[in-house]
C-alpha cells in the first residue's frame, strides 16, 4: 500500500507540474535507501524544498536548451502571472518568440493605460512537445497561452480579476446575443462549461471592461506571429472583432468567455 501511495503521488505531481514526479521519486529514493528513519513530515518538507530548487534553478536553463523559456513571474512587471500557482507548477513556459511578443504587447498596453498589466494564465510545461497540460487540450508545445480579460470596479480601471484561478467566472451572453454555451450543451458537449468549478473562489463586484479587452485583442491579432485568438462568439460580436484570426474554439473545448486563448504560428 505504501508503494501504491508513492506511485499515485508520482503520477499526480507529474500531471500537475511535469517535474514534480521526478523530484518525488528522487526524494523517496534518498530516504528509502539506506533507510534513515526520518518522519514523513520531514520527508515532505525536504521534498518541497527540493521541488522549489529544481523548479526555479534547474528547470529554466534546461528548458531553454529545448526551446522554451519562462514568462516573467514578478508582479511588478507589465506582463505578470494572474496568480503564483501557475509558475509554481511550471505552467508558464512558452517559445522565446511568444514571450518577446507578449512583453511588447504588455508594454504597449501599459503605455496607454498605466494602471493596466497583461495577466497570463496557463501556457505550457517546460519540456517535451505533446506532453499534456491538463485540463487543456492543446497547451503542449509552447505556442499557446491564456490571458485574462480586463475588469473595472466602480468604473476604475485596474488589474482585479473575478476568479482566483483566472477561470470559471464568465462574461455571460446578453438576452439579445447568441448563447454558444447553451447550444453546445444541447448538442451533448457536457464538459463545455465545467470550468465554473475551477474558480478557487470568485467575486461579483467587477464589471467586464470591454474597451480595454478589445484593445488587447487588437494588439495581439496585429502581430505577424499570431496564428489565432480564441474567444466566445457573443464576445466577438459584442467587441466588434472582425479580424480573421479571432475564432471560435469549438464545442469540444471549453467556453472562452472568461479568458483569451492566444496562439502563435509554428
Amino acid at each position: 500500500m505504501k508503494a501504491l501511495g508513492h506511485i499515485i503521488a508520482i503520477v499526480l505531481w507529474t500531471l500537475v507540474s511535469q517535474v514534480g514526479g521526478i523530484v518525488w521519486l528522487i526524494n523517496y529514493g534518498y530516504f528509502r535507501w539506506p533507510k534513515r528513519g526520518v518522519s514523513r513530515t520531514r520527508q515532505f518538507c525536504v521534498f518541497l524544498l527540493l521541488y522549489f530548487l529544481v523548479t526555479f534553478l534547474v528547470v529554466p536553463p534546461l528548458a531553454r536548451l529545448g526551446g522554451r523559456v519562462p514568462l516573467p513571474i514578478t508582479k511588478s512587471k507589465n506582463l505578470r502571472p494572474h496568480n503564483y500557482i501557475t509558475p509554481l507548477l511550471n505552467r508558464h513556459y512558452v517559445r522565446p518568440q511568444l514571450r518577446q511578443q507578449l512583453i511588447g504587447i504588455a508594454q504597449e498596453i501599459n503605455t496607454h493605460h498605466p494602471a493596466h498589466k497583461v495577466s497570463y494564465l496557463d501556457a505550457s510545461f517546460p519540456f517535451v512537445d505533446g506532453f499534456p497540460l491538463l485540463p487543456h487540450l492543446s497547451h503542449n508545445d509552447g505556442r499557446k497561452v491564456d490571458l485574462s480579460f480586463y475588469y473595472t470596479k466602480d468604473k476604475k480601471k485596474g488589474n482585479l480579476k473575478p476568479a482566483r484561478s483566472g477561470y470559471g467566472q464568465f462574461v455571460e451572453p446578453k438576452p439579445t446575443e447568441f448563447n454558444q454555451t447553451a447550444d453546445c450543451l444541447s448538442r451533448g458537449y457536457g464538459p463545455y462549461a465545467y470550468t465554473k468549478y475551477l474558480t478557487l473562489g470568485s467575486r461579483d463586484d467587477l464589471e467586464f471592461d470591454a474597451a480595454s479587452t478589445k484593445q488587447l485583442v487588437n494588439l495581439i491579432v496585429q502581430e505577424s506571429l499570431t496564428q489565432k485568438l480564441l474567444i466566445e462568439p457573443h464576445l466577438k460580436h459584442r467587441l466588434q472583432l472582425t479580424h480573421p484570426k479571432v475564432r471560435f474554439q469549438g464545442c469540444q473545448a471549453v467556453r472562452h468567455d472568461d479568458h483569451l486563448h492566444y496562439q502563435i504560428v509554428r
